[in-house]
């Protein structure tokens, strides 16, 4: 197999499209929103990467063996743009291969005549939260009012030490093709997968891009999500010390 391998599974005709990535990251974001909307909408494989800088395995489904990829459908809502989706179980797990995963899905993009370019992540707090800010970085100013018009929060500094992965690459490759890019950052405490977070990225996109979603099933999963954070809180205050117990330890 060669180092990036492209499977050709369909090519239709797309009308100016938006690339979407939803790659797994913090809190599984963007990859949540990615696999929400083409839960969603009406899409269609058309590509498939194949690569030996993905983990050397294989997902089963129902007995059927898949080897490590990343995917592109191609989604064509009866309201706004169309849209190439790019979605995946995996990331590289090196540096040349986050750099040469990102200039292949660029080419991909190319082909079907990407015009602007939509990375989906979440960004950590470190802590539980209420309120999802999202926070966006793009390459154009252009771009940048039109996502703070939106609802997006641009903050000096933050995200602190910038954006790795495929996520920062395509924004700063798509940057030197001249194609628009930015990156739609949920807010997310980091440390369990995160629905909420997933629906405030996708509800700036769908103001942004124009599309239709129904957000039914994240908001059962957010509503298993607390329920799992609930049961987490309850554990650790049964299992912190006592006032008591603290006063003995310090003593003794």
């Amino acid at each position: 197999m060669d180092e990036f391998d492209i499977e050709r599974v369909a090519d239709p005709d797309l009308d100016e499209p938006v690339l979407v990535e939803g790659l797994p990251g913090v809190g599984h974001v963007g990859k949540l929103a990615a696999e929400h909307l083409l839960e969603e909408l009406e899409s269609e494989l058309v590509r498939r990467v194949y690569s030996t800088h993905f983990p050397p395995q294989v997902s089963i489904d129902d007995g059927q063996a898949q080897l490590a990829c990343a995917e592109f459908h191609a989604v064509t809502p009866e309201e706004g743009q169309d849209l190439l989706v790019l979605s995946g179980d995996h990331q590289a797990q090196d540096n040349q291969g986050h750099y040469g995963l990102t200039d292949t899905f660029l080419d991909i993009a190319d082909e079907f005549g990407v015009q602007r370019v939509f990375a989906l992540g979440g960004v950590p707090t470190g802590e539980l939260i209420e309120e999802y800010d999202v926070l966006g970085a793009t390459t154009t100013e252009d771009f940048k009012e039109t996502l703070e018009d939106a609802g997006v929060a641009f903050r000096e500094d933050e995200p602190a030490g910038g954006i790795v992965g495929v996520s920062g690459l395509l924004l700063g490759l798509s940057k030197r093709r001249d194609v628009p890019a930015s990156c739609l950052m949920g807010e997310t405490s980091g440390y369990l997968v995160d629905p909420k977070s997933a629906q405030a990225v996708l509800e700036i996109l769908q103001d942004v891009i124009g599309f239709e979603v129904d957000y039914s099933s994240l908001e059962d999963r957010a509503d298993e999500m607390e329920e799992v954070v609930r049961k987490i809180q309850e554990m650790e205050q049964q299992n912190s010390p006592s006032p008591a117990d603290e006063d003995l330890r310090y003593i003794g």
